[in-house]
């Protein structure tokens, strides 16, 4: 950290360190640093950071920082000393936030000139507000949001902290350029997927003397994932996209080149810091995922295999006239509607589903709710529909059981979210979008995915927000899933993706294959139960 760690740079390792450090960090292309003199003091200093046995909190901190944690506020601290930005990638629930609190509180109380600048998902604002009032009350925190913002320039310019949002970004695109950030920071990173993105262009314009990236899920769909937010954090650590494709994203996702893999891990290991609950919060009591496989009626399955019989037969032919990857929108429709007969016929607008009037997952989520609320237990419900979660919740009024929803339209999360804390209802349905980024919801001890999704990434994070520091009571997660579906088959792509990122931490690499291939969309429109 910018000061209290200051002293640990005075721990000089040797010659042969520094260089051994380097050479890891820098091998294995032609790329170089824009500041390549960096490279030794960022050394120094983590090697420092390796041999302190313990981290001494800034003075205005409110909170007990646990080891890790200050570890991590002071790799933070040493990165940008050295010139470089860094991703903090520690699982969910670990406290990333309290991290870069302590980490600009710090800052404020080495008298650094300027304001940070927070990016946030519009859902987190309130979280952000909130844990800095409590935890780092000096700081001076303005929210740059709403119709009013503007008038809030000048004094966010005199701020320790601003926050934004990222659908601000090319609103205010001029504003936000205008000024020389001395540190920009991004929460949920993650965000940050597709290079080619508005949002990607609006970011690198952004002038910044440091930058951090906070993500649970540093790669979610692919190592493209990576390569845009690494390149954002440290410009040309990974060379151009074209150079990354041909060195490490093909050998890796096509190939399954363990080699590459070692080397692309050893060029993020200075600047990307990742722990595991497993790791440091052993404390946490157990989580156990229930995979519920649920057999549909007959009905239902024959309106599943008229669907997959004519998506197969329009997959098939947009794939012949345009090839795989110019079909994409049309394989994502089709599945899209094979996963909404296996949620509820409802969702499907066609006659043929208005005829199927009974839904099996529906039906078991009925019974599942109806025994958890009778045992006193408190229920998340995830789903990606929002329309789902409406047919949810008609059924939660049929039953009499108390119920909140917070999806993308909810105009007052922060109203929503206090009324569960305070125990208002047992059951709160989620829409995967808007509630599984960012919030923590301990007073839960259940969570139900009533429908699964590709990513695994996504469903962890929707899961943690209950299985994090905080809970003392043991996690149960349901895994509703159609038997024989397409839903099966999810799963299966959930696994490989999971390998992918497993491998990127793995420090002996790992194997990966393809994430989506023709065969694999043989399989995932084969008939109901092959």
């Amino acid at each position: 950290m910018l000061t209290h760690y200051a002293e640990l740079g005075a721990l000089h390792p040797s010659d042969a360190d520094v260089a051994r450090l380097a050479e890891k960090a820098l091998a294995g292309s032609s790329v170089h640093f824009a500041d390549n003199a960096g490279i030794i003091p960022l050394a120094r200093s983590l090697k420092a950071l390796a041999e302190a046995e313990s981290f001494a909190p800034p003075k205005g901190l409110r909170a007990q920082l646990r080891p890790y944690q200050a570890y991590g506020s002071a790799w933070m601290g040493s990165l940008l000393e050295a010139g470089f930005g860094g991703v903090l990638a520690d699982d969910m629930g670990l406290g990333k936030t309290i991290q870069v609190l302590a980490l600009l509180q710090a800052r404020r109380e080495a008298g650094a000139a300027g304001p940070a600048l927070l990016i946030v998902p519009t859902s987190l604002l309130h979280g952000w507000q909130m844990q800095s009032a409590q935890f780092t009350p000096d700081i001076r925190l303005v929210v740059l949001h709403g119709t009013g913002r503007a008038a809030l320039r000048d004094e966010a310019l005199r701020a320790d902290l601003v926050v934004t949002t990222y659908p601000l970004l090319a609103r205010d695109q001029d504003w936000l350029t205008a000024t020389e950030w001395p540190l920009v920071i991004l929460d949920e990173a993650q965000t940050l997927k597709n290079p080619a993105s508005q949002m990607a262009k609006s970011l690198r314009n952004i002038p910044a003397k440091g930058r951090l990236a906070l993500t649970g899920t540093p790669l979610e769909n692919s190592l493209q994932d990576l390569w845009t937010l690494i390149d954002w954090v440290n410009p040309g650590l990974l060379g151009y996209r074209k150079e990354f494709q041909k060195l490490f994203r093909t050998p890796i996702e096509k190939h399954g080149d363990a080699v590459a893999q070692s080397r692309l891990n050893r060029r993020l290991r200075p600047f990307m810091l990742r722990r595991t609950k497993e790791q440091v919060a052993t404390e946490l009591p157990p989580k156990t995922e229930i995979l519920e496989r649920v057999e549909l009626p007959k009905p239902q399955q024959a309106l599943y295999e008229a669907v997959r019989s004519t998506m197969d037969a329009r997959v098939r032919e947009a794939i012949s006239a345009r090839g795989l990857a110019a079909a994409q929108i049309t394989v994502l429709d089709a599945l899209l509607k094979l996963r909404q007969v296996c949620c509820d016929p409802a969702l499907v607008k066609t006659d043929a589903a208005r005829a199927v009037a009974n839904s099996a997952k529906r039906s078991r989520l009925r019974e599942l709710l109806a025994e958890l609320v009778a045992e006193g237990r408190r229920v998340l419900v995830f789903s990606q529909f929002v329309e789902m979660l409406r047919l949810i919740e008609a059924d939660l009024a049929a039953a009499g059981i108390p119920h909140l929803t917070l999806t993308g339209q909810t105009q007052k999360r922060a109203d929503v979210l206090e009324s569960f804390a305070k125990g208002t209802a047992p059951v709160f349905l989620l829409s995967l979008k808007a509630g599984g980024l960012g919030l923590t919801l301990t007073e839960a001890d259940t969570v139900i995915l009533y429908d699964p999704w590709w990513n695994p990434a996504v469903e962890r994070q929707a899961m943690d927000r209950t299985h994090r520091i905080g809970q003392d009571k043991p996690v149960f997660v349901h895994r509703l899933v159609a038997a024989g579906t397409v839903e099966e088959k999810i799963l299966d792509m959930q696994s490989r993706k999971q390998a992918l990122v497993d491998a990127l931490f793995d420090k002996d690499g790992g194997q990966a294959g393809p994430l989506l291939d023709e065969a694999i969309l043989e399989d995932l429109f084969a008939p109901l139960g092959v």
